[in-house]
């Protein structure tokens, strides 16, 4: 069982899809936002989540002050979670509800059309996602961070570091027994010197 660590939502319950996804464990979460609090990182922003499965990242964040969120996810089955858990912490919420989305496409489908500025975006892939597009994913996303955002990335502690594109900056690698999470930071270009 998944459920809301803190906020409006804290300790709602959260469907899971039966297969074709792998949670985020409580552990993991609650180390990710206690990071991400520190940062002030979650209050007001606008939230991406992509590779959702049940929208435990971004509703966890959505729960907890920010303003929007957008859960991708192609599978149906997951989408149709997303969307019920979605639903179910929007009706927790008292006063301001925060905007919560469900993008069913592929991750570069949506990155593809996709607007921004996202201020804190998170990427749990299945473990068998291949590096290259996962640079790919990456690559898409660069232009779509907002100048302070922030960028969770979840893999397998056996994969290696991404392959991050210009514009996102690696920070640091965290790892939680099979999970490693790298952190990133949007790294605007610098204007070059006149000569």
């Amino acid at each position: 069982m998944t459920r809301i660590i803190a906020g409006f939502a804290g300790s709602l319950s959260l469907a899971v899809p039966r297969s074709g996804t792998r949670p985020t464990s409580d552990r993991v979460r609650e180390a990710i936002f206690s990071a991400l609090d520190a940062r002030d990182a979650v209050d007001g922003v606008a939230v991406l989540d992509l590779y959702a499965g049940s929208g435990a990242l971004g509703l966890e964040a959505a729960s907890r002050g920010a303003a929007e969120v957008v859960l991708v996810e192609k599978a149906k089955p997951a989408a149709d979670i997303c969307r019920r858990n979605a639903e179910a912490v929007t009706r927790a919420a008292r006063g301001h509800r925060p905007r919560i989305r469900v993008a069913m496409r592929s991750v570069a489908s949506y990155l593809e059309s996709a607007t921004g500025p996202f201020d804190l975006v998170f990427i749990d892939p299945p473990y068998d996602l291949g590096e290259a597009a996962l640079a790919h994913d990456l690559e898409l996303l660069s232009p779509l961070l907002a100048a302070d955002a922030v960028v969770v990335v979840e893999r397998s502690s056996r994969s290696p570091e991404p392959r991050w594109p210009a514009g996102i900056a690696p920070e640091r690698r965290r790892d939680y027994g099979e999970t490693t999470l790298w952190w990133a930071a949007a790294q605007p270009e610098r204007p070059s010197q006149p000569e």
